[in-house]
Formats: structure tokens, sequence, C-alpha cells
């Protein structure tokens, strides 16, 4: 019962509360003369710490960096990096937050995108196992419109190191998106190659389901009273089927953003009216919403809690 009262829990780090505790510390306060006052140590310790704790989980690795990026506040790493030049943690980090400034056309467009690249290069070259910076740079590629044939050289970079890396499959969907550089045969194609010989127990499995789910952004925007009869489809049957039986219903433990792909999986299955198999997925999200994509529905929030909190049987 007390599931049923609670709100949807918003929040960047998913259910990662070590992020999040970070990111809350971090966060500056009306009460506090400026970022870091008071503080005893590096104002940017909690993140290497963090980092450090992460070791070589890329995938949690990957998740970490690019909310740290997108959410801290920019001091924080503009400290770290100036006064560790070397560390690969801060270099890594402060290659993910080049990357999104230039995406958020914060930084001076002139020389910025060679300066993001470049340390995205750096970050490699200092952690040279790391998929992470490939990643950042094939964000970045996908902010000034790279080919998509080389944009998959960058991903093979970031794969050879952390085959069946979450993070890296998705991104690279997002790119061969029609939303973004591909088209629909790309994207749907290179879904279902890439989630056919994907281990028991991956996430990958879900990835046509995300490909669906892009397909049908895509065309929302293009028709919108059209859009939803890509649910009506055998084939997106097939898929949930698929992210059920290899991905859903297996021990496999939860990876860093098991919760972005709960919701996708639960929103598909409320899209092809399956309501007895979105219990459960609900039940396992519990409070943790995800912005998308319930916001291709008119109202989110609402639409998330009725199912979440309809009764069973």
């Amino acid at each position: 019962m007390l599931r049923r009262r609670t709100a949807p829990l918003l929040r960047p780090a998913l259910d990662d509360d070590a992020l999040h505790r970070t990111l809350t510390e971090l966060r500056p306060t009306p009460q506090l003369h400026g970022l870091g006052a008071g503080r005893t140590r590096p104002l940017w310790q909690p993140v290497a710490e963090l980092l450090q704790d992460t070791g070589r989980d890329w995938d949690r690795r990957w998740h970490r960096m690019s909310v740290l990026a997108d959410q801290l506040p920019a001091a924080v790493c503009e400290r770290w990096i100036a006064e560790r030049p070397g560390d690969g943690d801060a270099l890594v980090l402060w290659a993910c937050v080049r990357c999104v400034r230039y995406r958020r056309g914060s930084a001076e467009r002139g020389t910025a995108v060679q300066d993001a690249e470049r340390a995205c290069l750096r970050a490699a070259e200092a952690c040279p196992e790391d998929p992470t910076p490939w990643l950042a740079l094939l964000g970045l590629m996908h902010s000034v419109a790279v080919p998509t044939r080389d944009a998959v050289t960058v991903w093979t970079e970031a794969v050879t190191r952390a085959p069946w890396h979450r993070g890296a499959y998705h991104r690279l969907l997002r790119y061969l998106s029609p939303r973004g550089h591909g088209t629909v045969n790309d994207m749907t194609d290179f879904a279902r190659q890439a989630a056919a010989p994907a281990p028991y127990g991956s996430p990958l499995a879900l990835l046509p389901v995300a490909a669906r789910v892009e397909l049908v952004a895509h065309r929302q925007r293009q028709m919108p009273l059209g859009a939803d009869s890509y649910w009506h489809e055998a084939r997106a049957d097939e898929e949930v089927d698929g992210a059920l039986a290899r991905w859903f219903h297996t021990a496999a433990a939860p990876h860093a953003e098991a919760v972005t792909d709960l919701n996708i999986l639960a929103f598909a299955l409320v899209r092809t009216h399956r309501p007895a198999d979105a219990a459960p997925v609900f039940r396992r999200i519990g409070r943790h919403m995800t912005p998308h994509p319930w916001d291709l529905l008119p109202e989110p929030e609402r639409t998330f809690l009725y199912w979440r909190d309809r009764p069973e049987g």
C-alpha cells in the first residue's frame, strides 16, 4: 500500500544513491559564501572518491561521469583539473564536461569543438582501457553531425574496451536514429543485429524496444495521429517478449541504468496493452520514473502513476 501512495522520484542519478549524495554535497547552498566555503578538503574530493570506488565497472563509470558532467557546478571539475592536471579520472571527467558544454552552447564556438576533441583524446591516452572518453567523443560528434561511418569507428573503440557496454549501444542507437543522423532502417537494423548475439541477461535485449520508442517519437513529430499504430505491429510484441525473456526475467544483476531500461520496458508494455506483464516491471521501478519515454504522452506523470498504482488482476 505504501508504494501506491508514493510520488515519482525523478533524479539524474536514477537509483545510484552514492552518486546522488555526491551531487547533493556539492550543490551550492544559499548560506555558503561561494561554492566550497568552509570546507577542509578539496572541493573535488567527493567526486574523486566516488570515481575511485567505481573502479573498472565501465557501465557505472559511464553513467556517473555523464551525470557528473551534466549536473556538477563547473567550478568543481575546473579546480580538480587545475590542481591535479595529470589525474586520469579528472581528465576523463574534464573531457565529458567539455563535450557537455559544447552541446549546450555554453562554450565559445570558435575552437571549442577542437578543444573538446583534444580533451577526449588526452583522456583516452591517460586511461587507455576506459571506454568513457570514446563515448564522450561520440557525443561530441553527434553534436556536430559527423557522418555515421566515422561515428561507428569511434563507437568501435569503446566496445573494443568494454564489449556489450549498455551505454555505448544506446548512444550509437540515438546516433543512428532518424532523430539523430541516421534513418529508420539504420536504427532498427542495428538494434536487432546488436541484440541477437548479446549474452543472456544483458540489457541489450531491450535495444529493439528502445528503437521502437525512438521510431514512435520520430513519427509522432511528423504525424501525431498515426504514431501509435507502430505499437500494434506483431513485431512490437516479439520485441517486448525478447526483452522480458532475455533480460527482465533473468537473474542478471542490476546495471547502472537499469531504471531507465525498466521505464522503457514498462512504457512499451502499456502501449502494447499488456498490463499483467507491466505490473512486475512497475514494482521493480518503484518511485524511479524517468522523464523519457513518458514525455511522449500528454500527461506523463499522471499516466505513469495510473499504471504503476493500478490494481492487479
